[in-house]
């Protein structure tokens, strides 16, 4: 039943068992995909988690339902919590709601904004992949699956599409970036039109919006327990057409995905050409996800498996070694060698310490660390990268030791990553001649605005998730205060500009979904943290490395 607030009261919901917590030796043989009905997500870890939530004295969470009352609290959560429900709540799934968009009756996503006060509608008024995501699980969440399960079988749908740009031909398994609806109000007919990358600003495909469809996938998946959407023939192909692209085999001498500048959620030139962080840990997450749902019950499907184990294996080494900084590694690196030649070769990319930027010896806490920008031949990208390094954490491809050094350094640096409003996209901003050389002097992407150092709300449902997962609910309690001191009143804006976050992007659309839904679903996530089981992978045993905290090139 709805209430007022649009919540759907969820009595119990299925889910797959142990999905995660996988052994690749035994996968090779059988599948592990098996399901539970009538129970929560990972009962004995998440009921573990609620109890040091509860020790930690943080059970006292906010509640958004009917009355003050949640409709996924347990009658003893219900007890403890009797706050009223935040005004923003109900504000933000009205609006969710009328960013739906319909096609032959069904709702099959969101719009990307609802912004009246726009004169130019662009593209906003298309349904994007990844922008989809949180408001996927936001639904999902709240007991509403059949919205994200028209979706997935839409974009599959548009996947089988021919893809040209320019008389060019891409990839099958290229996932659109967006698509919309056109309404033929005197045929009465709906049309379905994608963009690939042809009509995008810069005529990039997106690499990351198949990586999304996956995860999504298997959200949905764990959500409601449904095995048929992901064991049906066309998404067990979707998945294998996807995988292909990635796995294919060339002149690659790294597991991690070349990728084009503006692939990804950072969709214009920022620099982050090469092996961005972003689409790596999307790229490892993905991964992870479908191996969990493709079948083997054919030679085909066997041989995928065993692909994108052996992937696995090679990419969560080489993340976890070439990609991670902190303290120790910082000082390794200003210590390098060049031009070491043979297999023995310490600095192994040819990485010039004179190369290493000023601000990072500032940035590096004693304590904590992160995974970087990007890392190739003879260049490292020092940056911060919030996005990723969030699902760094939620897919495991960073260990324990490495999740909670990510949450001391958001911690130690809470001005600069979070400021007045989470959380920075990328940090520090590019300036000046190093502005105009990287971003083609973009104007959009001045200093510390969009994504040269803005800040994003919807990173918020991340930054919650991470959070919940190394048990540091407070971090994420925190930053949802701050959101809530001015989203709202602001009108979700798509962006904030300024080295804090201070000021309303300054061509930030307003009611931007993505924004809405992000906070809907840390608020979800926070009151009830069995949630994140829609979107957590724990860590897997044959991939444990012996790399620690300071994880120096020289292992």
């Amino acid at each position: 039943m709805d209430g007022p607030l649009g919540l759907r009261k969820v009595d119990s919901h299925c889910s797959i068992s142990e999905m995660d917590d996988f052994d690749l030796s035994r996968l090779l043989d059988k599948p592990r995909l098996i399901i539970e009905r009538k129970r929560s997500f990972d009962e004995r870890s998440f009921s573990e988690m609620s109890a040091s939530f509860a020790r930690a004295g943080l059970d006292n969470y906010d509640t958004y339902s009917p009355g003050g009352r949640s409709g996924f609290d347990s009658p003893a959560s219900s007890a403890r919590n009797s706050f009223e429900p935040h005004p923003m709540v109900a504000d933000a799934w009205e609006s969710l709601r009328k960013s739906l968009v319909y096609f032959r009756g069904q709702p099959v996503g969101t719009i990307a904004a609802v912004d009246h006060q726009s004169e130019e509608v662009l593209n906003y008024d298309q349904v994007f992949v990844r922008d989809f995501v949180p408001s996927a699980l936001a639904f999902l969440m709240n007991g509403e699956p059949e919205i994200v399960k028209h979706f997935l079988l839409k974009t599959l749908h548009l996947q089988g599409w021919e893809k040209r740009i320019d008389r060019f031909k891409l990839g099958e398994g290229v996932m659109p970036a967006s698509f919309k609806v056109l309404h033929d109000p005197v045929r009465k007919t709906d049309t379905l039109v994608a963009d690939f990358g042809e009509s995008a600003i810069g005529r990039v495909a997106p690499v990351d919006s198949g990586f999304w469809w996956i995860i999504l996938l298997r959200a949905y998946t764990k959500s409601t327990g449904d095995l048929s959407l992901a064991e049906s023939s066309d998404c067990q192909r979707g998945m294998k057409l996807i995988l292909t692209l990635c796995l294919s085999e060339g002149f690659d001498t790294f597991p991690t995905l070349l990728c084009a500048d503006g692939c990804s959620m950072i969709d214009r030139r920022m620099g982050v050409y090469g092996y961005p962080i972003e689409i790596q840990a999307l790229f490892f997450m993905a991964l992870r996800c479908a191996l969990a749902m493709l079948k083997q019950d054919d030679a085909e499907g066997k041989e995928c498996v065993e692909r994108i184990a052996k992937r696995l294996h090679a990419l969560s080494y080489h993340m976890r070694s070439y990609f991670w900084l902190d303290f120790q590694q910082l000082n390794d690196i200003y210590r390098y060698k060049t031009e070491e030649y043979s297999h023995t070769a310490v600095n192994k990319f040819n990485v010039i310490p004179d190369s290493i930027p000023e601000w990072v010896f500032d940035f590096m806490p004693t304590r904590g660390g992160y995974f970087i920008g990007n890392v190739s031949p003879a260049r490292m990208d020092f940056r911060w990268f919030a996005l990723g390094n969030c699902i760094a954490i939620l897919s495991s491809l960073a260990t324990p030791e490495q999740s909670m050094a990510i949450m001391d350094l958001i911690e130690a640096r809470w001005d600069e990553l979070v400021g007045e409003m989470p959380l920075k996209i990328s940090y520090p901003a590019i300036e000046s001649h190093e502005w105009r050389i990287v971003t083609g002097s973009d104007p959009k992407n001045t200093r510390w605005s969009y994504h040269n150092g803005g800040s994003w709300p919807v990173l918020l449902w991340l930054v919650t998730a991470a959070c919940i997962k190394t048990g540091r609910p407070q971090i994420a309690r925190r930053a949802i205060e701050l959101a809530e001191s001015r989203l709202l009143k602001d009108g979700w804006p798509e962006y904030y500009d300024g080295k804090l976050g201070r000021y309303v992007g300054k061509q930030a659309r307003k009611y931007q979904t993505w924004s809405i839904s992000g906070y809907l679903v840390a608020k979800m996530m926070l009151e009830d943290p069995s949630h994140l089981g829609m979107i957590s992978l724990e860590e897997d045993r044959q991939m444990k490395p012996v790399i620690k905290r300071s994880s120096s090139w020289t292992c």
